[in-house]
């Protein structure tokens, strides 16, 4: 559940700002931390995308309305399009596994999904805590809820839960990353806030991956 912060406007990121610059971070500090599939088994980080390319995207936690909109938009994707690229894109939640299958059937997420449930690698990375909000021409393409109700969504979502409980850590921020094939990091972005997701399709481009038309989608403003 989202605590409200002081803020009547959302922010977004214009994917058309040159200010896409890539956070430096050496993935071998990682590389070993574990993840887990939604039958609880456990993987590597390493071994997401020591064969292939990997758009991987770090999600703040499972009631967070802007990540379930981001997820939403990050569904529409279409299988083929990673095929041709030879990539693979990939979320990762920091709550316990048997939530997986719960998020994507609310999202419609058809790609691979793992879980961080002792956020291993959002911390090694040094990714964000806490929201800090920023000035930004635009409006997040993403996220389509304003704070208020997107916030009453999650909280009523986490009421009628089957498992109460906060599915990750909710002071946590989320990124992206584009890793691979290998242990090359090609990009790296860590979010400041809620509303700081990267573009979807300039992380396709920066992979290689043909992009999806999103136009036509409505964005309400607060």
């Amino acid at each position: 559940m989202d605590t409200i912060p002081p803020v009547t406007q959302q922010i977004g990121r214009n994917p058309h700002e040159n200010r896409c610059k890539s956070v430096d971070i050496d993935v071998s500090d990682v590389q070993d931390c574990n993840v887990f599939d939604r039958q609880g088994n456990r993987l590597s980080f390493r071994s997401l995308y020591q064969e292939k390319k990997a758009i991987i995207v770090l999600v703040r936690h499972f009631l967070c309305y802007t990540c379930k909109e981001y997820v939403e938009d990050l569904a529409k994707i279409p299988k083929s399009f990673l095929s041709h690229a030879d990539a693979r894109l990939i979320v990762i939640g920091q709550s316990a596994h048997h939530h997986i299958d719960a998020f994507c059937q609310l999202t419609g997420y058809p790609h691979e999904m793992y879980v961080d449930p002792e956020k291993e690698v959002y911390r090694k990375l040094g990714m964000n805590r806490g929201d800090t909000f920023i000035k930004a021409a635009g409006h997040s393409l993403h996220v389509k809820s304003n704070m208020f109700t997107g916030s009453v969504k999650s909280i009523w979502r986490a009421m009628t839960s089957t498992a109460f409980d906060f599915q990750g850590d909710p002071n946590q921020q989320g990124g992206a990353l584009i890793i691979g094939p290998g242990a090359e990091v090609h990009f790296a972005h860590f979010d400041v806030n809620r509303l700081d997701h990267m573009p979807i399709n300039w992380l396709l481009e920066q992979a290689g991956v043909q992009t999806v038309d999103f136009t036509d989608q409505p964005i309400i403003h607060v």
